[in-house]
C-alpha cells in the first residue's frame, strides 16, 4: 500500500520532533511514504454544524488529493487524524455537505469519502504489527516506566474514528511493550487535557492536567507518550518538577529503533 504523509501545521512549527522522528521510525520500518508538499491546515477543529462548507474544504483537498495519488491518507497528529477522518466520513455519508463541497471544488470527479485515513499507530498496529516491530527494536527501553497518554481526539467518538474502545484502549500500551518499555496504565489516560480551553480558561486546563499527572504519577509513571501536539504542550505547560516527562511516541519509537 502506498502513503501519502500529511503532516499539517504544528509539525511543523512547534512539534517538530513529532514530524522528524516519524520520518527517521519510517525509513528503519522500510515504509515507503509520499510528503504531502502541498498540504494546507486541516481545519484544526471539526466543523460542529453541517452547513459550514469552508471549513471542510481543506481537508477534503487533502483527502482528494490523496484518492488522485491511489495513497492512503497517513496523518501523525491527533488533531489532524481526528478533523480528516470525521470530514471524510460526512464526505461519505451526507448527500449535502459532498455536494456543497464537490459544487465548490469542483474536482474531475466527485469526491465521496474513498479515501482510507490510517494513523501512525494504526500503521505500526494493523499493517506492520507489533510483534514484528519488537523483533526491529535495537535499543530496547527496558526499565523505564512509562504511561500512554491518548487524549481524547484519537478516541472519539468511538464509531467514526474506530481507533480502539474509547473507554478502556491499548494500543499505546500494546506499542509501549513492544518497544521494551515498562508500561504504566493509570486511569486518566483518556480523559481531555482541555483542548484550545487553554486559551481562554487556563484554570480549567490546569485542573484537567492536574488529574493527568497525578494519576499517572500515582501509579509510577515516569514519562508519558502522546500523539498529539496540543496535549503536550497542555500537559507539559502545567507540569512540575516531580511530573512524568511528556515525550511523542515517535520519539521513543525512533530511540528504540536506534535512528534518535
Amino acid at each position: 500500500m502506498k502513503y501519502l504523509y500529511y503532516p499539517g501545521c504544528t509539525l511543523k512549527t512547534k512539534a517538530k520532533l513529532l514530524d522528524y522522528y516519524a520520518l527517521r521510525a519510517l525509513e528503519a520500518l522500510f515504509v515507503d511514504v509520499t510528503v504531502f508538499d502541498e498540504w494546507q491546515c486541516c481545519g484544526a477543529v471539526y466543523p460542529a454544524v453541517a452547513d459550514d462548507i469552508a471549513g471542510r474544504l481543506s481537508a477534503v483537498r487533502a483527502l482528494e488529493t490523496a484518492r488522485r495519488m491511489g495513497c492512503e491518507l497517513l496523518t501523525l497528529c491527533s488533531a489532524c487524524h481526528h478533523v480528516l477522518k470525521r470530514v471524510n466520513r460526512d464526505m461519505a455519508e451526507n448527500a449535502d455537505i459532498a455536494t456543497k463541497v464537490n459544487n465548490y471544488s469542483q474536482f474531475e470527479a466527485p469526491y465521496l469519502g474513498e479515501t482510507k485515513v490510517v494513523h501512525f499507530m494504526e500503521l505500526l498496529r494493523d499493517v506492520l504489527g507489533f510483534e514484528r516491530l519488537s523483533e526491529l527494536v535495537v535499543n530496547p527501553l527496558s526499565g523505564r516506566s512509562i504511561g500512554a497518554y491518548y487524549g481524547c481526539l484519537l478516541l472519539r467518538p468511538g464509531g467514526v474514528m474506530e481507533f480502539d474502545d474509547p473507554e478502556n484502549p491499548s494500543v499505546m500500551e500494546d506499542f509501549l511493550r513492544a518497544i521494551g518499555a515498562d508500561v504504566v496504565t493509570y486511569s486518566y489516560r483518556n480523559e481531555c487535557c482541555g483542548g484550545y480551553l487553554a486559551l481562554d480558561d487556563s484554570e480549567l486546563v490546569r485542573g484537567l492536567c492536574a488529574s493527568v499527572l497525578g494519576s499517572s504519577r500515582e501509579k509510577g509513571a515516569e514519562a508519558l507518550v502522546t500523539a498529539c501536539p496540543l496535549c503536550s504542550y497542555n500537559i507539559t505547560k502545567n507540569s512540575d518538577d516531580d511530573s512524568p516527562r511528556v515525550f511523542y511516541f515517535t520519539e521513543l519509537l525512533a530511540e528504540a529503533l536506534g535512528v534518535k
